[in-house]
């Protein structure tokens, strides 16, 4: 059995003072994610669910969320690692994982937003022990893995998580983190490095077991409402495949296990789909480029187009103070745009009825009253996007039912605070029903219009072979646009 070392508390509080000498903390952002399917000989699959499975979300609890989001998102502008956000209040899906030797189960939200993956650690007195969600948490306890190892602070990831060397740092410390969140909670606890347990796929349809050796955070310390008295929605941890090169998909990446190439295909009907780490080669995807130096996947929009009809707006309203281009972000409900854009959209939208009864409702939505079809009495909206990429949006996407009326999903992100004030982010509003593919190798996004029931195709780039990722039918529904939310 390999000797490791039990993080003590006096360890651990070591080891965040000197992270706090340094002035550095990491952070992480939270995504949506279904199921990942991977092509070469050591990538894996994950089964995930939907957060608010059977619950029917409100559309208050969805926008709440999207704010507790964007705080996050917009936080990460300044931090290292380009992120942070709350793994138990702005994710929508999860997924169980398997960490150490002998394996031992977690939950995780499992999220394309975050750089850094970290589950709940065994000196956790503060940790929620239960959860809302039906599930039983698990605690990390090094001393029950062989494989677990605790990372020095002289390691290169760590120099790299951290900025820098930090300082006090001898052989024998161990390798701390530190994340502050918006909202005032916080979790801190040292880096460990064991193996992380999933399927990978073997044939068509077909998986077998694998392992990956990977870094990843052993939270010993929670306060806020990461603490024990916040059980609702409550998890392990995180599961990160962010930009960075300190994500899972960068780590697995690294030691030539996968390329650095992902997708996901959100089921607005059914509330299943896919997630797939690989290279996809059916269907067909456009690509667009993802905007140098930002924390997140941001394109560059150019156009946006109403029906038949261009909106006379500049590509210059996208971007806002350090931000560039159009967040791409699954793990937010709605979709947020700046109030040049905004504006003239819905005026074109309502114009299409000129007798509609257009109502304020909550002193937020836009909503009216409509007997007929919404898809034959409203235009689609299309964003286009650098390379001739465009997302097409319809009717009964964009358009939600509250209280007898149909409301607009479009948000004014010029209302906002000022953090957020005029952000352009496109969340599960536009992205369900597409798959969404991800390649760093390149360095750019696309998507196209896709059956999420249906199965996709993958390339081993090792072998040269071609698979079919599977479909995951989940029994409950999404509750998001298409799907008519409680009020």
């Amino acid at each position: 059995m390999t000797t490791t070392t039990t993080p003590t508390p006096t360890t651990i509080a070591m080891a965040i003072t000197i992270l706090r000498r340094s002035f550095v903390v990491t952070a992480v952002v939270l995504f949506l994610s279904l199921l990942i399917t991977a092509v070469s000989a050591h990538t894996g699959v994950l089964n995930v669910k939907y957060k608010y499975a059977g619950q029917g979300p409100s559309i208050t609890q969805l926008k709440a969320h999207d704010t507790r989001r964007q705080l996050g998102i917009l936080a990460g502008v300044d931090l290292p690692l380009g992120g942070s956000g709350r793994p138990d209040a702005v994710g929508l899906y999860y997924a169980k994982i398997g960490i150490g030797t002998p394996t031992q189960d977690y939950y995780v939200q499992v999220d394309t937003g975050s750089d850094i993956m970290w589950v709940n650690c065994i000196q956790c007195t503060e940790c929620p022990r239960r959860s809302s969600l039906g599930i039983d948490l698990s605690l990390y306890d090094i001393k029950d893995s062989a494989t677990g190892k605790m990372v020095p602070c002289n390691q290169e990831f760590c120099v790299e998580v951290n900025g820098g060397p930090l300082t006090g740092c001898t052989a024998n410390d161990s390798c701390p983190y530190l994340q502050i969140y918006e909202d005032g909670s916080s979790t801190a606890g040292v880096f460990i490095k064991d193996l992380v347990l999933y399927d990978r796929v073997s044939g068509d349809l077909q998986t077998t077991s694998a392992n990956g050796s990977i870094i990843f955070g052993c939270g010993a310390r929670q306060a806020g409402d990461l603490g024990s008295s916040n059980e609702d929605e409550a998890l392990d941890g995180i599961l990160g495949f962010g930009k960075s090169n300190l994500s899972i998909i960068s780590q697995l990446a690294s030691s030539g296990k996968v390329k650095k190439m992902f997708a996901h295909c959100l089921d607005g009907v059914n509330g299943g789909g896919i997630f797939a780490i690989g290279h996809v080669v059916q269907p067909k995807v456009n690509m667009t480029p993802l905007v140098p130096n930002q924390p997140h996947y941001n394109v560059n929009m150019t156009a946006v187009q109403v029906g038949q009809v261009f909106l006379n707006i500049s590509i210059e309203v996208f971007e806002a103070g350090d931000r560039k281009g159009t967040i791409i972000d699954s793990g937010t409900t709605l979709a947020y745009l700046p109030e040049l854009v905004y504006e003239p959209l819905v005026s074109k939208i309502i114009s299409q009825q000129p007798d509609l009864n257009v109502q304020t409702v909550r002193d937020e939505y836009t909503c009216f009253q409509y007997s007929k079809s919404i898809d034959d009495g409203f235009p689609p909206v299309v964003f286009h996007f650098e390379n001739s990429l465009s997302l097409k949006v319809y009717p009964h996407e964009y358009l939600f039912s509250l209280e007898g009326l149909w409301c607009i999903g479009w948000q004014n992100s010029g209302r906002q605070s000022r953090d957020r004030m005029n952000l352009t982010l496109l969340g599960d509003l536009v992205l369900s029903n597409k798959l969404v593919v991800y390649d760093l190798e390149n360095q750019v996004i696309g998507w196209t219009e896709y059956s999420c029931s249906s199965n996709i195709k993958v390339l081993d780039d090792q072998t040269g072979t071609i698979h079919l990722g599977k479909y995951y039918e989940m029994s409950f529904g999404l509750g998001v646009m298409g799907h008519r939310p409680n009020m």
